[in-house]
């Protein structure tokens, strides 16, 4: 079949190459377009981009699936659309372009976690089982017919990034199955089943931590914005960042959002266990090892965090 590949990010990356590798011939990759990136801004393309160059696949590089862009795509004239983490919705005409329409890798098993954020909410919300589902795409968010899916454990220390670095391996194998088989003629796709829950974008105020919830529930929080938008708390006012902790069972409780320093370990008091701080991040400094920047701290600052 012909192709056209839409994706951005790294996790999009696997899928690509898995396809570049298939019988199948990619006509046209379309990604966002090159975005300022790092403390210094410089313009960076998107991991799928850089990819699509080294294999030497045609790049459409668009923010926006307007007209123009319709135009162009619709002109590569794909057997089949595959979507993977583009980050923007297709619409009426382009999603019918494609003699056989659009598929989506999505990183959950829907219909649990329909939107932006699926392996980011899972973990946030304690989530022991997730995966990867392929679908048809339709107008409606991510509730199209599933053609497979694959099911993968939740680590208990995984953090989002983690996890979706894994479930972009078998999420490509289970893409590249299904590919095939809509090239044989034997796909076959079946409704969604079961509850639908959202999940929403991340934005920064997602990684404010909430030393009232119980120690398990912060430390999920922790895991699940790491490592976009990552998680902080403030001490004095200030904003510090969160860059690795753990749950520490194995020590007294303290008042949440208590800082204890003890037996050389940050701990911070949540509604059960407290949570050891590793690694943190100050304002407008590296990151640096958590009692590290407790023993630098001036006489008589604040032992609160909020």
């Amino acid at each position: 079949m012909r192709i056209v590949f839409a994706g951005s990010p790294a996790a999009a990356v696997p899928s690509l190459r898995a396809l570049a590798q298939s019988p199948h011939e990619i006509v046209g990759v379309v990604t966002r377009q090159a975005s300022p990136q790092g403390r210094r801004r410089i313009l960076t393309p998107t991991a799928v981009e850089v990819e699509a160059e080294r294999l030497g696949l045609s790049v459409i590089a668009t923010n926006r699936l307007d007209a123009d862009a319709t135009t162009a795509i619709t002109a590569l004239g794909a057997d089949l659309g595959v979507i993977v983490a583009y980050g923007a919705l297709v619409r009426e005409p382009l999603l019918s372009a494609p003699r056989l329409g659009w598929i989506n890798l999505h990183f959950s098993l829907l219909p649990r976690w329909r939107g932006a954020a699926p392996v980011q909410r899972a973990i946030m919300a304690g989530d022991e089982i997730t995966g990867a589902t392929v679908f048809q795409l339709v107008p409606e968010l991510d509730a199209g017919d599933v053609f497979g899916m694959v099911t993968q454990p939740v680590g208990a220390h995984e953090t989002a990034g983690h996890l979706l670095a894994s479930l972009s391996d078998g999420g490509a194998e289970l893409l590249s199955r299904v590919v095939d088989s809509i090239a044989r003629g034997d796909a076959r796709a079946e409704p969604q089943r079961g509850d639908v829950t959202l999940a929403p974008k991340l934005t920064l105020a997602d990684g404010a931590l909430d030393w009232t919830m119980p120690g398990g529930a912060v430390y999920d929080v922790i895991r699940g914005v790491t490592p976009e938008p990552g998680a902080f708390t403030t001490v004095d006012g200030a904003r510090l960042k969160v860059l690795d902790a753990s749950v520490a069972r194995d020590v007294a409780r303290a008042e949440p959002g208590e800082l204890v320093f003890h037996d050389r370990r940050l701990l911070v008091g949540t509604a059960s266990d407290p949570i050891e701080l590793v690694t943190v991040q100050p304002a407008g400094k590296k990151p640096m090892a958590a009692p590290d920047w407790w023993r630098g701290r001036p006489a008589g600052a604040g032992t609160i965090a909020g």
